[in-house]
């Protein structure tokens, strides 16, 4: 029996070399010689994007990240919900940019790839790349929801940094939950043979709108339900804007531009998955013309999902007034690890004196 297709929302890595990322080839043949004349030009521009973010992207996007989670988790005294948020997503941004030099390098780079990987690996990285996904939207999302928390009942420790660390964890068990569907379709497409259950999970159409819905419809509405509220909130006056423990105003700002962001990143990814379901709901086989735009939307999108890696910690970084004196205080404690902290028992002991 022939082995069934693994659901191409589930492909962001492909198995065989050379085939997953767009080429030309597709528009071969189409009749259209305007397609054939920019074909070549946006096949550049792919492999001129793709080389940007491997040399710029990957780095930055390793090095910021990093930085975020290091100094967080360094002073965990002065972390705030927001700041869990952004060190969750910050996790996932680190193992999207581990993930982009394969992408990049690997089977899906046409014309210049520089190895390829067993079918094993495949579903690792495939595995990996959709919990990374879903943590990032749902991270997004739950942080819309808890600052409308924060905001509507502070002090009512609803949206302790406490409890966001326990939410932040089944995010990721739950994204890993959701990811092993991807698990389920590639066993199935080896053992369909041996195993008549298997025939009922082969409909890659419904893999890709399960995957839409959960990945991107459930926290775009959390997000528009979260800042309408907001909204309504910060055009009332109350007693409690004077409280203290009120939700520093300035995270809102914060806010929206991780919202926008996110959402403008990932958005294109989604979208073509939205697109090739519904190319193929239509019971009609997808000429090389809408193939080739689909496969170009595919690698565009990809990429603008790998750079939100390096994009938001350098949001956070400049838009988050704290994150410099954490910073500030993370370089003198290891300052003061390599010097012994002789001045400053020295200066303890004059102010004890």
């Amino acid at each position: 029996m022939a082995r069934p297709p693994v659901p191409w929302a589930t492909q962001p890595f492909s198995e065989e070399p050379g085939c997953a990322m767009w080429s030309c080839g597709v528009l071969n043949g189409t009749g259209r010689g305007e397609d054939q004349l920019l074909c070549p030009h946006s096949h550049l521009v792919l492999s001129v994007l793709s080389l940007l973010c491997l040399v710029v992207g990957v780095p930055v996007g390793l090095g910021y990240n990093a930085l975020l989670v290091l100094v967080n988790l360094c002073d965990q005294s002065s972390m705030t919900m927001p700041d869990v948020y952004f060190v969750n997503m910050a996790v996932a941004g680190l193992v999207l940019s581990a993930l982009a030099p394969v992408h990049l390098l690997g089977p899906m780079a046409s014309g210049w790839a520089l190895w390829g990987f067993s079918s094993e690996v495949h579903v690792t990285l495939l595995v990996l790349f959709n919990v990374c996904s879903l943590v990032t939207m749902y991270s997004t999302a739950l942080l819309c929801l808890d600052c409308y928390i924060e905001r509507a009942l502070p002090r009512t420790y609803m949206s302790s940094v406490y409890n966001t660390r326990h939410v932040c964890g089944f995010v990721w068990g739950g994204a890993l939950l959701t990811s092993f569907s991807s698990l389920l379709f590639y066993i199935c497409s080896h053992v369909a043979a041996r195993i008549v259950e298997c025939s009922r999970m082969q409909n890659a159409e419904a893999a890709d709108a399960i995957l839409v819905f959960i990945g991107y419809l459930v926290p775009a509405m959390a997000v528009l339900y979260a800042l309408v509220l907001i909204s309504r909130i910060r055009k009332e006056d109350t007693p409690l804007d004077q409280d203290a423990g009120r939700l520093d105003p300035s995270v809102h700002r914060l806010l929206v531009a991780t919202v926008c962001t996110q959402f403008g990143l990932w958005t294109p990814h989604y979208l073509t998955l939205l697109g090739h379901t519904l190319l193929t709901a239509r019971g009609k086989p997808v000429d090389g013309h809408d193939l080739g735009i689909l496969l170009f939307a595919k690698d565009l999108s990809r990429l603008l999902a790998f750079s939100s890696s390096p994009v938001m910690p350098l949001l956070y970084r400049y838009m988050n007034r704290n994150f410099p004196s954490k910073l500030q205080r993370l370089i003198k404690k290891m300052h003061c690890r390599h010097q012994n902290c002789s001045v400053d028992h020295a200066g303890a002991q004059q102010r004890s004196a």
